[in-house]
């Protein structure tokens, strides 16, 4: 049984190095040790054991538009929440925010983004939504397109505000499309000089049939990533799948 240092919940780098392999016995220790009643709070609620089916899980979709793709130099911008489970998306309970960046904007993201000086100037800091996002997620499992982006940005930003951090298990679809288009290459590989598949989303959206969506917009990036698990699971596995053969 694998237990997390409570100190990494106070250190993102450290955290992001150990995942938990004990998920459940992690949230009751987080729940105890965690400073921030809004983290406390978060772990309380649980999380669902390892051997859950898949078609038992409830799942949120989550995406963040960024300043840029360091999270030790760049911040949060956006935020875009959805819930769903494997046959059906809660479309009513989608949630989005704007977020004042700690690093300010730059020209390159807002071009990508279209998030503008004039929008996040009266925007909240993170810290003022916080409890809604963590109340958003609370109980579900995230899934993401890309954990590079969301888990040590969420983290960065959390122990810049209140010296704490948040470490969750997460679906990755880029991952999972990895797993069945980017195979460990061999040696021999280097020498047909092909390109690698597109495990990106609008791509791998587009490999299961589903319709192109305008990028770069956190909300409509978290629902394209909810269609894009379901069409997974449909394609690639059995509604009584083990949950822990996805979570990371």
């Amino acid at each position: 049984m694998f237990y997390l240092d409570p100190k990494k919940l106070r250190d993102p780098e450290a955290a992001a190095a150990d995942v938990p392999q004990d998920w459940p016995a992690f949230y009751q220790q987080a729940a105890q040790s965690a400073r921030d009643p809004r983290l406390r709070a978060f772990y309380q609620a649980g999380v669902v054991a390892p051997e859950t089916p898949l078609h038992q899980v409830p799942l949120v979709a989550m995406d963040f538009e960024t300043t840029g793709l360091n999270p030790h130099k760049h911040s949060i911008v956006s935020i875009g929440l959805i819930p769903f489970h494997s046959q059906r998306i809660f479309c009513a309970q989608a949630r989005h925010w704007i977020v004042k960046p700690l690093s300010g904007l730059n020209q390159e993201s807002v071009v990508l983004h279209g998030i503008t000086d004039a929008d996040v100037q009266q925007a909240p800091d993170l810290d003022r939504i916080l409890e809604d996002v963590l109340q958003a997620c609370a109980g579900h499992l995230v899934v993401v397109h890309h954990r590079g982006i969301e888990r040590p940005f969420l983290a960065e930003a959390l122990r810049a505000r209140i010296q704490e951090t948040l470490l969750f298990p997460m679906i990755d679809t880029m991952a999972l499309e990895a797993r069945w288009h980017r195979p460990p290459q061999r040696w021999w590989s280097r020498w047909w000089r092909s390109q690698p598949v597109s495990i990106r989303l609008a791509d791998s959206r587009a490999r299961y049939g589903l319709p192109r969506y305008r990028a770069h917009h956190a909300l409509t990036d978290a629902l394209a990533t909810a269609e894009l698990f379901q069409a997974q699971i449909a394609h690639h596995f059995d509604p009584d799948t083990q949950i822990s053969e996805l979570w990371g």
